[in-house]
């Protein structure tokens, strides 16, 4: 079944492997990583299979959906994995931390014991709380990331990045992160060849390094609403086809060029530029993903005249080509195919 060739990892020491299990978190984040893990023991030969345990400071824990968790007490480890949990339709990430004063503790205790602390998806709140991450680039969630950001000013959010190495403190973007979090583990642990080969075994993807391309942001709530934002984002919106000029847009505001720059950096924290071509680029994935029109048709749509310049932009913003996003993304039906 796998590569009997492979001897990448044959030497490495067995793996100790903690999954931190908590009232609420998601069941499948706290097998993933253990499960993949076993699997790719079994690819490299010679490997010692991982020693994993699931484990709580609580006796009795019972995940998102009602799903009850076998679990052991706490105890010394390599790599402790702190899953994400059910944010529920209106997420209160303090109140979620408030709740967990126990797990919290045991993330911190098991930093300061040398094991180094992984999380998925929203599961880097609880590293913030525990002192984690103050100082470090971290990832989470696109949804959330503002919320991770606002919350720990003095964590640097990294939000388009699906995994975020920061030392002996790992953190991972939303849900099926948990993938690529548990190959960068086999990478570390066992090399490249035996991460690929478990890769191709279960059928995932061990080239993607950004989240950028499933960002909706329809999704994301505005984290601003000065009044002049909002009428400059508004007449971008509308224009997105003309050509970017700083003097006419303070015009139609009403404001000098360096009164406008000002006032948008404090309300937005970045330029009108930056959310321009921000805007442009979501809106070419969507023609990308709903429209069979060209790259050079798509690239005129959004206000590019030059095509080169556009695809250079869009590879930048979401880490793939427009061609390659349009692969992976594009909707088609039965009709069309």
């Amino acid at each position: 079944m796998y590569e009997g060739d492979l001897d990448t990892g044959s030497g490495a020491s067995r793996l100790r492997v903690g999954v931190l299990a908590y009232p609420g978190a998601f069941g499948s984040q706290i097998y993933a990583i253990p499960d993949l893990l076993t699997i790719a023991g079994h690819v490299a030969p010679g490997a010692q299979p991982p020693e994993i345990v699931v484990m709580s400071p609580r006796r009795h824990v019972v995940a998102a959906g009602g799903i009850r968790v076998a679990v052991a007490p706490l105890r010394e480890v390599d790599v402790l994995v702190v899953p994400g949990f059910d944010t529920g339709a209106t997420p209160e990430f303090t109140s979620v931390a408030a709740r967990l004063a126990p797990e919290i503790a045991a993330i911190r205790q098991h930093r300061a014991q040398g094991a180094k602390v992984v999380s998925i998806c929203v599961g880097a709140f609880l590293l913030a709380e525990a002192g984690l991450l103050a100082g470090r680039e971290a990832t989470t969630s696109w949804l959330y990331a503002p919320d991770l950001a606002e919350t720990y000013p003095d964590v640097t959010v990294i939000a388009e990045r699906t995994v975020v190495v920061a030392a002996e403190v790992i953190t991972t973007a939303a849900f099926s992160a948990m993938y690529d979090l548990a190959l960068t583990l086999v990478r570390e642990h066992h090399g490249d060849r035996v991460a690929r080969t478990t890769a191709r075994v279960t059928l995932l993807d061990d080239t993607r390094t950004r989240q950028t391309p499933y960002v909706d942001p329809g999704l994301i709530p505005a984290r601003w609403g000065g009044q002049l934002s909002r009428q400059v984002t508004r007449y971008l919106d509308r224009n997105l086809d003309q050509r970017y000029d700083l003097d006419a847009l303070a015009a139609v505001v009403g404001v000098s060029p360096r009164t406008l720059l000002r006032r948008f950096a404090r309300e937005t924290q970045q330029t009108p530029l930056e959310y321009l071509q921000q805007t442009r680029v979501r809106r070419a994935g969507l023609l990308l993903e709903e429209t069979d029109h060209s790259v050079a048709r798509i690239s005129h749509l959004v206000g590019y005249r030059d095509a080169a310049t556009f695809a250079k932009l869009f590879r930048r913003h979401t880490g793939c080509a427009p061609g390659e996003y349009r692969t992976a993304f594009q909707r088609t039906t039965a009709q069309d195919r």
